[in-house]
């Protein structure tokens, strides 16, 4: 006989930065030695006003915009602040379920947004520590395989049967169009892969402030499931790509 059960899900973002700086140097050598050394401003300051903030640099070498049919490098100290810097969230990180009844299927979402200034796009990662359990006894609700069976981690497939039991996730997009494939209709889910293994659920090839997707997690059980507290941390892990 199935009792009531509590299902809560704990997520934890791994915010993954990476600054490369350029660096110029001048080298100054006989057969006697060898000076390197890099290249110093002769005067850099930070005006400010009422109306403005200007942020200066003299003195540099090779320091311009170049640019090409596939490459654009900003050289020089006044690039040295990112137009779009690097930042990943997510809007809730506490996902509970609740009291939930067999074969009824419960829906929760969060928002995962991302900006990115990276020239190769990034990608958010994602995986499971365990299936939700009950850790006093070991009970677990498997990933889902959908109705058909047939969906995995990377492998997507339709979830309508109310007689079709599991935890899985798909992902909408809101800003942009960085959902991972798989999800062109609102009925695909996938599952989530289990630790050490990551699958991403969002990606970007190019530059972007602000890319929000929605990631909706369902569960539904049967009549046979064992009542207590499942729970499981599901990690993000967002990597610029350089």
């Amino acid at each position: 006989m199935f009792k009531a059960s509590y299902f809560v899900i704990f997520l934890t973002l791994i915010y993954l930065m990476l600054y490369i700086g350029a660096a110029n140097a001048q080298t100054m050598s006989n057969s006697n030695y060898i000076l390197q050394m890099g290249n110093l401003n002769s005067i850099a300051g930070k005006p400010t006003g009422g109306q403005y903030k200007v942020s200066f640099t003299s003195g540099q070498t090779g320091a311009n915009l170049f640019s090409g049919t596939n490459y654009k490098v900003r050289a020089g100290f006044q690039y040295i602040y990112s137009i779009i810097p690097f930042r990943f969230s997510i809007s809730n990180t506490f996902i509970d379920f609740g009291i939930i009844s067999p074969t009824v299927a419960v829906l929760r979402t969060n928002q995962l947004t991302i900006s990115n200034g990276s020239a190769n796009g990034y990608q958010v990662l994602a995986m499971q520590n365990h299936n939700l359990r009950v850790n006093s006894t070991g009970a677990e609700i498997p990933a889902t395989t959908c109705d058909t069976g047939l969906c995995t981690s990377t492998t997507s497939d339709t979830w309508t049967n109310s007689l079709t039991y599991g935890f899985g996730y798909r992902c909408n997009n809101i800003t942009g169009t960085d959902c991972t494939t798989g999800f062109t209709s609102n009925d695909n889910y996938k599952s989530f892969s289990s630790s050490p293994s990551a699958i991403t659920v969002m990606t970007g090839a190019n530059v972007g402030g602000s890319k929000i997707t929605q990631i909706t997690y369902k569960v539904n059980v049967s009549n046979s499931q064992n009542a207590g507290l499942y729970t499981n941390i599901i990690n993000y892990i967002a990597m610029p790509t350089y």
